[in-house]
């Protein structure tokens, strides 16, 4: 018995079958084209969810603290950062031209635009041009005084010491988990240690006195430092 195999009515080699197989390729490339979109419609609104959900938490984190608990810290954003900075600078290149301040005396500190003066000079004429010259610098909203007038002329060995207390000072502060040591500075006169500077809160006040005040050769520890606003 003999076969006879006709040709099929979808045989890709005829016309026909070139037809029925490129609208194949078409309805399945539409179809494919349709899923990819749906599939990244998917993924965007899982995204948009999920930023929604991290935005929500950082509004959460953002309460205030439960009566009884210590303030959360003042924050400043960089570009305040950059702006107390630049007004430090400002202010330290105005006192150094000033003839009638000795400004290597004078420390400087600068939080949102309010400038702390600290150290030690020789006199309330000196404490009240640097103030003057401070307050002329572009950005300074306020000037807060924290100078000390000198009492006794020093020596050479005073120096010495003095400088190797504010060092061991610094030092102790640094050591210290539970204080900011960076946004403190400290200067001695005849043993007797000045902190100053913008701190979170009055715990580390006490904390940095408290270390201050245990380190070897200090006498005193005057506190001129202020709690971040």
């Amino acid at each position: 018995m003999i076969l006879k195999i006709g040709k099929s009515r979808f045989d890709s080699s005829g016309p026909a079958g070139c037809e029925y197989f490129q609208q194949f390729q078409f309805h399945s490339t539409l179809e494919k084209n349709s899923m990819n979109t749906q599939n990244r419609l998917f993924v965007l609104t899982i995204a948009l969810i999920g930023a929604l959900s991290i935005a929500g938490c950082g509004k959460s984190a953002e309460k205030a603290a439960p009566p009884g608990e210590p303030k959360p810290e003042a924050k400043t954003t960089v570009g305040t950062e950059i702006d107390d900075s630049a007004i430090t600078t400002k202010v330290k290149s105005a006192l150094l031209a000033n003839e009638d301040v000795k400004s290597f005396d004078i420390k400087v500190e600068t939080r949102k635009g309010e400038v702390q003066l600290s150290g030690f000079v020789d006199n309330q004429t000196q404490i009240d041009r640097a103030i003057a010259v401070t307050r002329g610098v572009e950005g300074v909203k306020n000037v807060d005084n924290k100078m000390s007038l000198k009492t006794t002329a020093t020596t050479i060995g005073d120096k010495i010491d003095d400088a190797v207390i504010t060092t061991k000072v610094k030092a102790a502060l640094l050591a210290d988990e539970s204080i900011k040591s960076f946004d403190i500075a400290a200067v001695t006169r005849d043993g007797e240690v000045q902190l100053s500077g913008f701190v979170a809160n009055q715990t580390q006040i006490d904390q940095a006195v408290a270390v201050a005040r245990g380190v070897e050769g200090v006498k005193n520890v005057i506190n001129e430092l202020s709690i971040k606003k």
